[in-house]
């Protein structure tokens, strides 16, 4: 078991290793956006959060994520099922502003969580320090989120915990009352403190009708970074601070 593992972690090195190497090419490469005023009623967190939100393109589309410091590292947190490939595979990931690839290093199905390494990261965009919850956020928390439904570029919402769920196996899942439509998945919620609660994943649908306003959320207390983080600092030579 242990030969197969190093095996493992001895591809998905090589495979970062391919995606730090393809970045340097679209590094030069810039995006003419027009002048967006941003009220000066949205709170500090909200223009944070809103300057740290990403689109994360793949084969079938693109979902949304939110971009996080977590000490030395720049990493995208999204949904599973918008980054559901193998681990090492590359994603785009696009702000208003630039865009790089990332390496997918870690996926979780059952909670569709999943964690993308920048190996260069975003010089405009640096993302939020990781700052998540202690505890699942309780009913009529305030929270906002940003991301990128359906062809819209960047939006920003405000909303509440209106209640929880209990899937038999991914456990409780959050319930919001915000706006949430395709490709908003993956988006990374925060509560009005700035602390990450949830990843984004599904719009709630009854009678074959999409509910936009009721929105499902994995809570973060599903990730354990430094597990999250384990297939990369074992496969990693020169060891990053985050991995120490």
């Amino acid at each position: 078991r242990e030969n197969k593992m190093k095996l493992l972690f001895s591809i998905v090195a090589s495979l970062f290793l391919m995606g730090a190497a393809t970045t340097t090419a679209e590094e030069a490469v810039t995006y003419k956006t027009e002048p967006i005023e941003v009220s000066s009623s949205m709170t500090s967190v909200e223009k944070k959060v809103r300057e740290s939100s990403v689109k994360v393109l793949s084969d079938g589309g693109h979902g949304s994520g939110g971009l996080i410091r977590y000490k030395d590292l720049q990493l995208v947190l999204t949904a599973q099922h918008v980054a559901d490939g193998m681990l090492g595979q590359q994603y785009v990931i696009q702000t208003l502003h630039e865009h790089k690839r990332g390496v997918l290093i870690y996926s979780d199905p059952l909670h569709d969580i999943a964690l993308i390494w920048l190996p260069a990261k975003f010089e405009h965009s640096k993302g939020i320090k990781w700052n998540p919850s202690e505890a699942i956020s309780e009913v009529g928390t305030q929270i906002t989120y940003s991301g990128f439904p359906s062809w819209h570029n960047l939006m920003t919402f405000r909303g509440y915990v209106a209640g929880y769920e209990t899937d038999p196996h991914a456990g409780v899942q959050m319930i919001l009352n915000t706006y949430g439509w395709f490709g908003c998945s993956g988006s990374l919620i925060y509560d009005s403190q700035g602390r990450m609660i949830g990843i984004l994943w599904g719009v709630d649908i009854q009678r074959n009708s999409v509910q936009e306003n009721i929105i499902w959320v994995a809570p973060i207390q599903n990730l354990d970074i430094n597990l999250a983080l384990k297939p990369l600092c074992d496969g990693l030579g020169e060891k990053p601070r985050a991995c120490r």
